[in-house]
């Protein structure tokens, strides 16, 4: 009887192995079921906030995600332990204040990873409540990037140092789609910022990213009707209900950040690596160039510019002196004074004084090799009845075998040049088989400062094989020596290879405007200033392009960043909402009204790098793309069915900008 019973059993064991078939998977993010103190409550006296869920919950990256104002200058204590979070605020508990503890997307549940978004608990220390609120979004000003976790902050003192010496009064961050709500404000007049703040000391220092807003808001409040959609247990959209509500405003308020590029400027290099360059590095760029002179040598007191000759960044940060003296060149130490500007510690610009040792220290070993090497090269050269080669200095084309028609030659030297001789330059086409000389093209130094870079404009024939021929001898370098001959042969590409892009540009208003041509990855490919209201950019490789158009307000031709200590907002930039594909030879002309779609909504999808995250359980074709995602992400029934605003937070929730006040509608 008993085998039969444990042969029974292990049958029954051996059935019931493997997986058991589970339900649908679990797609529903934690919900709030209470917290201490709960939502509003007035004279809380503790420091001690637990949140409790309907299931068992974890974390994400709490310390940056979950945000408390009033700012914290100590850190709250966050935990999590299964249905529970527990916050310890370690600051001093404000009397007659109202608190806010913004979640963020910090929220998850434990197994699948559903983020519960948006949760944020208040409560006062005193008896009353502050409910009003301040909305908005926050872009990268240069390509309209929406900002991620960015500080948003607000101060009630509107002094013009508030930013850059007392904390926030009240605080938020940005979501994934760069939107922010300012929450349990105080009736009264503010001025808000966003943030980068990489010390969070929740102010601003020159060197980190920064918006402002152009005048003071005065947030207020409206009873209001929305319309809710009814979803069925299918999913399906049944029907729909009314309900009160109240709508916060100012809801439209739009920040585009920016950094001044500001640091402090020092003495960051020098060196001497080779015998006849000097290099000198300084910690950003400048509008001057340092004064340096000689104090040891026969030649002590004289100033750079008299025995070397200098290789310039264009912005003046990285600086190499050639030493044209070869007596100095020949010398181990040269010892210069530097007057230069410096950043003091009270963060102005003051000339200073540096002595600057250059030191050529040759390891002796390396001696003993340089040594032997020149004793084998005496030694062969006395052997050898042929010539020693005379040394020469190089000169090439840096341009290909094929070359773009709108395109010059270019060349480097590898040391600078004193002289040039342009009539030793000549050109050739070939027709057929045989050349015939043609006009030859001007070779001059492209950039000032820049003596190693040359380059020859030219107005190419199409499908034209060139040759160009520059004589030996015809330049000396500041060493004495001459170059060799140079013959290269390229071919112009045929007119066909490319395509053209105009667009007829409405919203300018007069304003001046530069059209830059994007790649997938939002690079420049092409530029071009606008002619009233009309651009065309030639010369466009058959490929996928967006175009981007800023707005050149001090007319300089390129794009200028703002200045919050100056005031001045960074110059506006407008995206083309849709990708352009050009072939071979089209030329397409397009009608662009740069105020057509808000701000949010001009970037084409497929180039914003800053998306929302896949929610987990996306995985496959049938699940939203990113566009649905945002859509769902901030459902907010006051965002939709909206029209465009004229002034000052008029809540239409529809992100635009309108009479340069960076006011932003969004639909």
């Amino acid at each position: 009887m008993l085998p039969a019973v444990a042969l029974a059993a292990l049958t029954v064991a051996c059935a019931n192995m493997g997986r058991p078939e589970g339900g649908p998977r679990d797609e529903t993010p934690p919900v709030y079921t209470g917290s201490n103190p709960r939502m509003g409550q007035l004279n809380f006296t503790g420091s001690k906030i637990t949140v409790d869920f309907n299931e068992n919950i974890a974390l994400d990256d709490a310390m940056n995600k979950i945000v408390v104002s009033p700012a914290q200058k100590t850190p709250p204590a966050i935990s999590s332990n299964g249905r529970r979070v527990t916050l310890e605020l370690r600051d001093t508990i404000l009397p007659s204040t109202t608190y806010t503890i913004d979640f963020s997307d910090a929220v998850k549940d434990l197994n699948e990873g559903n983020v519960l978004d948006g949760l944020a608990i208040d409560f006062s220390t005193g008896d009353e409540l502050d409910t009003l609120r301040i909305s908005g979004m926050v872009f990268e000003a240069r390509n309209l990037e929406p900002a991620q976790g960015m500080l948003v902050g607000a101060y009630s003192n509107l002094s013009d140092t508030a930013i850059t010496t007392i904390p926030f009064e009240r605080i938020t961050k940005t979501n994934q789609l760069g939107q922010f709500t300012l929450r349990n404000l105080k009736a009264g007049t503010y001025r808000i910022f966003a943030l980068n703040d990489m010390n969070r000391d929740y102010h601003w220092d020159r060197s980190e990213d920064i918006a402002f807003y152009d005048v003071t808001l005065s947030p207020s409040s409206e009873p209001v009707i929305v319309t809710d959609t009814l979803v069925s247990m299918s999913g399906e959209r049944d029907s729909t209900v009314t309900r009160p509500a109240t709508r916060f405003l100012p809801d439209d308020v739009l920040l585009t950040w920016f950094n001044e590029g500001y640091a402090s400027q020092y003495l960051k290099d020098y060196k001497r690596e080779v015998r006849n360059i000097i290099s000198i590095d300084f910690g950003t760029k400048a509008d001057t160039l340092p004064i340096l002179r000689l104090i040891n040598t026969p030649r002590a007191g004289d100033e750079i510019s008299s025995w070397s000759v200098l290789d310039a960044s264009p912005t003046l940060d990285t600086l190499r002196y050639w030493i044209t003296d070869t007596a100095l060149v020949a010398l181990d130490s040269l010892i210069l004074e530097a007057r230069y500007l410096r950043t003091d510690t009270l963060d102005n610009l003051s000339m200073t004084t540096d002595t600057l040792k250059f030191i050529m220290r040759t390891p002796k070993s390396k001696k003993k090799e340089e040594e032997k090497k020149k004793k084998e090269e005496k030694e062969k050269e006395e052997a050898d009845s042929v010539p020693k080669p005379v040394p020469t200095t190089g000169f090439k084309v840096a341009t290909g075998s094929t070359i773009d028609l709108n395109k010059p030659l270019t060349f480097t030297a590898s040391t600078p040049l004193v002289r040039f001789d342009t009539t030793a330059v000549r050109m050739e086409m070939q027709v057929d088989t045989v050349w015939y000389p043609v006009k030859a093209p001007v070779v001059r130094q492209t950039l000032p400062m820049r003596p190693l870079d040359y380059s020859a404009p030219y107005v190419w024939e199409e499908g034209t094989k060139y040759r160009i021929t520059i004589d030996s001898a015809a330049m000396t370098d500041i060493y004495g020596l001459l170059n060799n001959k140079i013959e290269h042969e390229f071919t112009t590409k045929q007119r066909a290879d490319y395509s053209s892009l105009s667009f007829n540009i409405s919203g300018l208003d007069g304003r001046k405007g530069i059209v830059e041509i994007l790649d997938r990855s939002d690079k420049v490919m092409a530029a071009k200033a606008i002619d009233g209201s009309y651009v065309k950019v030639e010369y466009l490789a058959p490929a996928t392009y967006y175009a981007r158009l800023f707005i050149d307000a001090d007319g300089d031709g390129k794009w200028s960043t703002g200045s919050l200590t100056d005031s001045i907002q960074p110059e506006e930039v407008y995206y083309y909402p849709k990708k352009i594909v050009l072939k071979k030879n089209w030329d397409i002309e397009q009608s662009w009204d740069i105020n057509e779609l808000p701000v949010d909504q001009q970037k084409p999808r497929e180039i914003v790098k800053n998306k929302p995250k896949r929610k987990k359980n996306d995985r496959n074709e049938d699940q939203p793309t990113d566009e649905d995602e945002e859509d769902d992400f901030f459902d907010d029934p006051f965002m939709r069915n909206a029209t465009r605003n004229n002034g000052l937070g008029s809540g239409n929730g529809r992100f635009d900008r309108t009479n340069n006040n960076n006011t932003m509608l969004r639909r």
